[in-house]
């Protein structure tokens, strides 16, 4: 968990690390549930943005995916969907110091506020995967854009499979251990596992 702010990398300390995606996890402020670095990285090989292009990001929790789409190419924006009143707090901060004016945040559930806003080019989904959010996100998808859906439980990894069998794409375990001490020794440990849907609308 990183809510220690005296910790976070200000913002002329950003603006001279490299924009490829994959931030430390304390680079953000956050309350333990954000989409970790390696798993970062992973959904921008497929997510691959563009200058100028908008990207949905649902499920903002700490702004990351949000941020790290808007430091990687000039001009991009992001849209944030988040209902829960913490996270949107530090997803503000997070904001603030790190994509200024780039990243709009709509609050209350994803599934109501999908309609009248602007296509995006790239979709996100990290948090709140549902039938009405997947649904909603794939029409509302440019073409030619490209979705990036996780998940963590078996209920909705079975979403994303009724997804992968009509719309194809990829769809991907990632499993990923850190090295950590054991006693006197190193071990791996594991993290969660996530499933990875990732597609290109055509």
């Amino acid at each position: 968990m990183t809510d220690s702010r005296s910790e976070l990398p200000t913002s002329d300390e950003l603006a001279e690390s490299s924009a490829t995606p994959g931030l430390p996890d304390e680079a953000f402020e956050h309350d333990g549930l954000i989409t970790k670095r390696h798993v970062r990285a992973s959904a921008f090989a497929f997510l691959r943005p563009k200058p100028g292009e908008l990207l949905w990001d649902v499920g903002l929790g700490s702004a990351a995916m949000a941020i790290e789409w808007c430091r990687a190419a000039p001009d991009t924006r992001a849209i944030g969907f988040e209902r829960r009143a913490e996270r949107i707090e530090r997803a503000r901060r997070n904001i603030a110091r790190m994509a200024p004016g780039r990243v709009e945040i709509m609050i209350g559930d994803a599934a109501e506020k999908l309609v009248g806003i602007a296509s995006p080019d790239a979709v996100f989904i990290g948090g709140g995967v549902t039938d009405g959010v997947l649904d909603g996100c794939w029409e509302a998808l440019r073409p030619g854009g490209r979705i990036v859906a996780h998940s963590v439980t078996l209920d909705t990894e079975a979403l994303l499979i009724e997804r992968y069998r009509p719309h194809g794409g990829s769809l991907t375990r990632l499993l990923i251990e850190n090295a950590e001490p054991l006693g006197r020794f190193l071990s791996w440990t594991p993290a969660r596992a996530v499933t990875q849907w990732a597609c290109v609308k055509n």
